[in-house]
């Protein structure tokens, strides 16, 4: 018995000693790539914090971006860089770390002079060091600038001149700043400073303040939507800012234009310009302001009005000569450049009166302001369609070609369908007052301006027949009436003409059974049995330019050339 073996204790003991190293190890394999990455997003939300209390407290107008569009160097630490944060007032672009640093170091543009003391003439150059536009020149030995792979060179954030490292001087250093190309177009801030110490003494003569500038002195506002043009508006704004004074560029989502336009009061009278950057929605949200500024008593202040297209349609700014879309092909500068040619002219705006039948009719009538074009049938049916669609997912209608194809999408499904077929057995036209008869339509266009439909010339056609051209200045409405959707497509593409009802002063519709999509300007709704009235409302100041004219605008515009700003009397704004 006694000499019997035990069994060796050990190699139980050496397998549970294994398997806790192995739990161990699959615990830390598991758990440390977790707390490495819950560490990270600690530390980068800890960095984002800090970078927006950073941005929070500046007078820089800080701005993130994870890649510069051209080589860049931080204007602190001199390196080269791909991503960091940038001011879109000065122009400033530092790396992350180097943020607060610049923040301290540099300072940004001056929208008001600290002290009133400096006279308006004497204002010196803002020298920002490295980082210049492409192509450009020393203003001394007109050689390229920011050639070389480092920070080099300078820039004055006003008048955007450019010199080299080795041709900067103490002279050029404390040279007075002459704001460059675009001083017509920008407020200074020394006249901020001295409008701001008028008011204070309670004194509105800005004239004699303003006659230092010049008579060619017409400051531009800025009213962009950030959110028109696939965002391209945000962009746009950023621009803008570098190249005139801050306090003229407004983003009409944050600041609406009743509130922007109150700086034309500061300004001498009927010499401020606006330019609108978004679709006709945006224009039409301005020109509304406008009216308001009438009633308020501001006429001598009303702004003459530009147009950069950003929306889907834009048959306003293409009636006006500005295009049918921009999409950052032409440089912000030349965008100046052009509003800085045009010429003034005016537009009618007219009132749409819609009143219910029935027990509705007791409610007050929906009035609308219309610019372009009032309609009722197949496309106010398209747009109805795309408008609630794309309130649902406003995401995916971002693109402006998309946009037209979910159009076309819906054109073809109408043209099966026939949703607005025998509408003359619907409505009831009368034109100044007179009934007319009407053909088997599906649809009828109201027109105020040449375009409709994305930059279609309808009243004209295809000019196979003689039609005065649709002017938008005359206080006449052009009426045409089309047989479905394709019949649309056939004139969009210049195959077909519509059916020309007539031109009067006052249009009235009225629909007598069942429901109907109709449009003002884009905006789409159903609408039950209703009396339409269309009058004359008011004239807005627009600006007209003739460098993006096409062959048939020719010989609109050669009626309108004598339409100048001088005309603008008190009686013409009031009308």
């Amino acid at each position: 018995m006694d000499g019997e073996r035990r069994p060796a204790p050990g190699p139980p003991a050496q397998g549970l000693l294994a398997d806790e190293h192995l739990v161990l190890w699959t615990l830390c394999s598991v758990l440390l790539p977790v707390f490495i990455t819950f560490w990270c997003s600690l530390q980068r939300s800890r960095r984002q914090l800090h970078r927006r209390d950073i941005f929070r407290k500046s007078k820089h107008g800080w701005r993130d971006t994870d890649l510069f569009s051209q080589p860049t160097y931080c204007c602190v630490c001199a390196q080269h860089i791909l991503q960091g944060a940038f001011c879109d007032c000065c122009g400033l672009r530092v790396d992350e770390g180097c943020l607060k640093k610049a923040d301290k170091r540099f300072q940004c543009k001056e929208i008001m002079l600290k002290s009133d003391t400096r006279a308006l003439d004497a204002m010196p150059h803002h020298w920002i060091r490295g980082n210049v536009p492409l192509c450009s020149y020393c203003v001394l030995c007109r050689q390229q600038c920011g050639t070389q792979p480092k920070l080099c060179d300078y820039r004055c954030v006003w008048c955007q001149k450019t010199v080299h490292d080795e041709c900067m001087k103490n002279s050029l250093r404390n040279e007075k700043c002459d704001f460059g190309e675009f001083k017509s177009l920008i407020i200074p801030p020394s006249y901020i400073t001295a409008v701001n110490q008028m008011r204070k003494n309670k004194k509105t003569d800005y004239e004699v303040l303003a006659s230092k500038f010049g008579q060619q002195w017409t400051p531009l506002i800025i009213l962009a939507n950030s959110r028109s043009g696939t965002n391209m508006g945000e962009g746009l704004l950023g621009e803008f800012r570098i190249l005139l004074n801050p306090v003229q560029v407004f983003d009409v989502t944050k600041t609406p234009p009743i509130k922007a336009l109150q700086i034309c009061t500061l300004l001498p009278c009927y010499s401020a310009r606006v330019l609108v950057c978004g679709g006709d929605g945006t224009v039409g949200w301005v020109l509304d302001a406008v009216d308001e500024m009438k009633i308020k008593g501001q006429e001598k202040y009303i702004p003459q009005v530009a147009v950069l297209p950003l929306g889907t349609g834009n048959d306003l700014s293409n009636t006006l000569g500005w295009g049918a879309g921009y999409a950052g092909e032409i440089p912000v500068a030349q965008v100046l450049r052009n509003v800085m040619e045009a010429d003034g002219i005016k537009l009618d705006r007219w009132k749409v009166q819609v009143t219910n039948k029935g027990y509705y009719s007791l409610r007050k009538p929906k009035e609308f302001t219309m610019n372009n074009y009032f309609s009722v049938g197949p496309d106010a049916l398209m747009a109805l369609n795309f408008h609630v669609h794309r309130e649902k997912a406003p995401s995916l209608f971002s693109s402006r070609i998309l946009n037209k194809a979910v159009y076309l999408f819906y054109g073809t499904k109408d043209c099966l369908v026939q949703e607005c077929k025998d509408l003359n057995k619907k409505v009831e036209l009368e034109l100044d007052g007179e009934r007319v008869e009407l053909p088997n339509l599906e649809g009828i266009i109201v027109l105020n301006i040449g375009y409709w439909g994305g930059g279609c010339r309808l009243w004209e056609g295809m000019g196979d027949e003689t039609y005065p051209l649709a002017r938008h200045d005359d206080g006449l409405l052009e009426v045409v009436g089309v047989y479905g959707s394709f019949h649309c497509a056939q004139i969009q593409v210049k195959l077909a003409n519509p059916f020309r009802i007539g031109q009067a002063h006052t249009v009235r519709l009225i629909l007598k059974c069942s429901m109907m999509p109709m449009q003002v300007d884009g905006e789409p709704w159903a609408q039950g049995p209703c009396t339409v009235t269309i009058t004359h409302k008011t004239r807005a100041l627009m600006l007209y330019f003739s460098g993006e004219q096409t062959d048939d605008d020719i010989s609109s515009a050669s009626d309108q050339e004598d339409e100048k700003e001088a005309e603008y009397t008190d009686e013409d704004v009031q009308m």
